[in-house]
């Protein structure tokens, strides 16, 4: 938000200097980007063109003789528009002009120059501000402007703009007004009433205009009919306001509604009423319609886009642009003037599809509504003196809003106890005084009456916080908390399965927890609803994540770009969603593996499914749930290899997943663990049970077992395990083959036997009668033995 001081200074009585006014506002809160003159150039002097010949060596520049009230200065000067007679800006010598640019005494071409002819740009004016005339040479100022006075207060220029960074809910300081009592209160001033006084004329406007509401995100809409406009050139006290303030002036009518807007914080909009068909009709957007904006494109429209209509078509997106057909143009005679409040989420959600403008910015954080009165006989009020405009009779509206004062109660200790201080009681009612706030003492209780341009107060700490400004924070003094201690607690299974995965060889990283809506049900069968953000920087990150997968996926599709092609890495993270109306978030570990896996020194391995699942294996042997868990072959999710993915179990509660990607999602293997940690850790471990190593040596067998291809490794484990008894201490797989010597549609997978007994050394016969059993039991469910 720009300030205009001049602006302000209309409706509060402050004199003091422009950066005192800025650090005194951001004493209370509103910061500011920056502060200085709207024109900032020094030893500036209203001159008259005596006399101007040609220059004797130049066929471009002039030599000038220019009065400046004082003295007759000679400048030379190479403007096209330059004659005698003319009233023009002079820059005399030791001025100062923007960019570092310093005015001296010099000699052009052999002529003496004291001095230089300005045009607006020189002055630091920006592009869009200026005139064509301006842009062609040196700017022309009219008869009456005194010689010798001061142009910038003569052209009403001699303004200063304040550049406030304004926080979100503080709406009502995008407005001259909201400025005015927050100055007020600051410097205990008065705010002045803005004049709305006008004449109205003929038939009353409900007689032949009809207004018509068809949806309840309209809360307020009012029109009035004002007639024989003139469109002309606007008073230079609205067109430097506007400029002061970043608006670009166009004519009287279309800046008198940019002037409303700014001085009340309502924005308006006008319709040429002559292509109206007598009808406003404000409803939602059919799917697809179509409307041209103001800026002649054509827009397509939804169905969560609140339209102004004619009763048949769309002329306008409320709250955002009008459209191309009622605009007003120079030959504009009639107009309807249009002052709403619509839903605020509606026109965030257009705009940001649209154009992000003044107005929208302001609907966008809600509007008062006894403003939207004001603004309409405020427009009416200007349109009359500076457009020759006639108003009629009546007003047009449709009202659904309250205007009553917000009542909150409050204590004085609340106020104390919030703000760590003793603020004295006169102070606290001088502050709500100050503010402009009505109060009722009760006792000990305040019943304060906050006024409807503060929408940012609803609760009575926001009134405390009103309090602490305007007391002063420098006056609140620093305290340590009083506060009872007790001992912390700390969650430590999350560091300590982050150290085991490192010390596995995993590399942690840490992702984004959004990802595109397409992305967010992926990789899962899990039933839920996705989170989408209301307000995305991008599309590509508009949903919080539910698997961790994706994003993953993302950091090894950048390494492979890169050409790292040994990825093993793990994170451990959130995960969100919504189920049955609720939302909720789940901790879970996330594993990615491909190319390589180090196993040590001169040892490395391609990563397969059995990598994977032996680090999994061994976080879940860490944790506790040895001989408790298992791996049920399934399909998870298209995402996933059929052939190669499993769930993982506990105590028969599916915790995670575990398996290859699918060749559509990876052309190169890449396997994933995906475990939810919530899950998981509610399966109580119980106690550790410590076992002695044995003193006596292991003796470790191999064996080949030929399977059906699709039967499980871990179900041909569970056979060998049953037949051996507790002699067995371990078997593990090492080699799958299928191909030459091997059955078609069967499978040989090698399985490396570990035997070992606490009290003795084993001997070759119990070893053999062991594998004996082993080997019938394997025949006698249709396996064979592999010789």
């Amino acid at each position: 938000m720009k300030l205009s001081t001049n602006f302000v200074k209309d409706y509060v009585d402050i004199d003091d200097d422009i950066k005192k006014i800025a650090d005194d506002m951001t004493r209370v809160g509103n910061e500011y980007d920056s502060c200085g003159k709207l024109i900032n150039a020094t030893n500036l002097i209203i001159g008259e063109v005596k006399e101007c010949e040609m220059h004797p060596d130049s066929d471009h520049l002039h030599v000038c003789k220019v009065d400046v009230g004082n003295e007759i200065l000679q400048i030379v000067c190479g403007a096209p528009n330059v004659r005698k007679g003319l009233k023009v800006i002079v820059a005399l010598v030791g001025a100062e002009l923007p960019g570092d640019f310093k005015i001296k005494k010099g000699n052009i071409r052999g002529q003496e120059s004291n001095g230089m002819l300005c045009s607006i740009a020189e002055l630091g004016l920006e592009n869009k501000f200026l005139t064509d005339a301006d842009r062609d040479g040196i700017h022309e100022l009219p008869e009456d402007a005194p010689v010798g006075g001061d142009p910038l207060k003569f052209m009403e220029m001699d303004d200063g703009v304040i550049d406030f960074e304004l926080t979100a809910n503080r709406g009502d300081l995008l407005s001259i007004l909201g400025m005015a009592y927050e100055l007020g209160a600051i410097y205990d001033k008065p705010v002045k009433e803005i004049e709305t006084s006008h004449k109205e004329d003929g038939e009353d406007i409900n007689k032949s205009f009809k207004l018509e509401i068809n949806t309840e995100n309209c809360e307020l809409f009012l029109a009035k009919r004002v007639e024989n406009v003139s469109i002309k050139e606007s008073p230079a006290f609205i067109k430097n306001r506007l400029i002061a303030s970043g608006i670009r002036p166009i004519n009287n009518v279309v800046d008198i509604s940019n002037y409303v807007m700014l001085e009340t914080g309502q924005p308006l909009h006008y319709y040429d009423a002559d292509t109206l068909k007598g009808k406003i009709e404000v409803r939602m957007a059919k799917e697809g319609e179509k409307l041209t904006t103001l800026d002649n494109i054509e827009r397509t429209l939804s169905e969560d886009d609140i339209v102004i209509s004619d009763g048949t078509k769309a002329i306008g997106l409320a709250g955002v642009m009008g459209g191309l057909d009622t605009e007003i143009e120079e030959t504009t005679k009639n107009i309807i003037i249009e002052s709403a409040i619509f839903n605020p989420v509606k026109i965030r959600q257009t705009s940001k599809k649209i154009l992000r403008s003044e107005a929208s910015s302001r609907f966008e954080k809600g509007l008062d509504p006894v403003r939207t009165y004001m603004a309409i006989e405020r427009s009416c009020n200007l349109l009359e003196k500076y457009a020759d405009a006639k108003v009629v009779t009546g007003l047009a509206k449709y009202d659904t809003t309250s205007k009553e004062d917000k009542e909150i109660s409050i204590t004085y200790e609340d106020i104390n106890n919030l703000l760590g201080l003793e603020v004295p009681e006169k102070e606290v009612l001088e502050a709500f005084r100050k503010l402009g706030f009505k109060y009722k003492e009760e006792g000990k209780n305040i019943k304060v009456y906050v006024p409807t341009r503060r929408l940012d107060i609803s609760i009575k700490e926001d009134l405390i916080e009103e309090v602490g400004r305007i007391y002063g924070v420098d006056n609140i003094e620093g305290k340590l908390p009083l506060l009872p201690v007790r001992q912390g607690s700390y969650n430590k299974v999350p560091r300590e399965i982050r150290n085991k995965m490192i010390s596995l060889g995993l590399n942690e990283t840490l992702s984004y927890i959004l990802v595109n809506d397409k992305e967010a049900s992926k990789f899962t069968l899990d039933e839920f609803e996705i989170v989408k953000l209301l307000d995305p920087m991008t599309e590509e990150r508009n949903t919080l994540r539910y698997s961790m997968i994706p994003s993953l996926l993302k950091i090894y599709e950048y390494n492979k770009a890169h050409n790292v092609k040994d990825v093993s890495i793990f994170e451990i993270g959130k995960g969100f969603y919504k189920k049955n109306g609720e939302y909720g978030e789940d901790s879970k570990l996330c594993v990615l593996m491909s190319g390589e896996y180090y196993l040590g020194v001169d040892n490395r391995k391609q990563v397969d499914f059995y990598i994977i699942k032996g680090i999994t294996e061994e976080l879940l042997n860490y944790l506790g749930y040895e001989n408790r868990y298992s791996f049920v072959a399934g399909n998870i999710s298209q995402e996933f290899h059929p052939g190669q993915t499993a769930q993982i179990v506990v105590n028969g509660k599916q915790v995670g997943i575990i398996g290859r990607l699918h060749p559509t999602v990876s052309k190169e293997p890449v396997y994933v663990m995906e475990i939810n940690l919530d899950i998981l850790l509610e399966i109580k471990t119980g106690k550790m049970k410590y076992k002695e190593i044995s003193k006596f040596p292991s003796i470790k067998k191999d064996l080949a077992v030929i399977a059906d291809k699709n039967l499980a490794s871990e179900e041909i484990a569970k056979v060998i395990k049953k037949a051996s008894g507790n002699l067995l201490k371990s078997t593990d797989v090492f080699d799958v083959y299928t191909g030459e010597n091997v059955e078609k549609g069967k499978k040989s997978i090698a399985y490396s036997l570990e035997f070992e007994a606490q009290d003795r050394t084993l001997t070759d016969d119990e070893i053999n009668d062991i594998l004996n059993k082993i080997i019938q039991a394997i025949e006698k469910q249709g396996m064979e033995i592999r010789k």
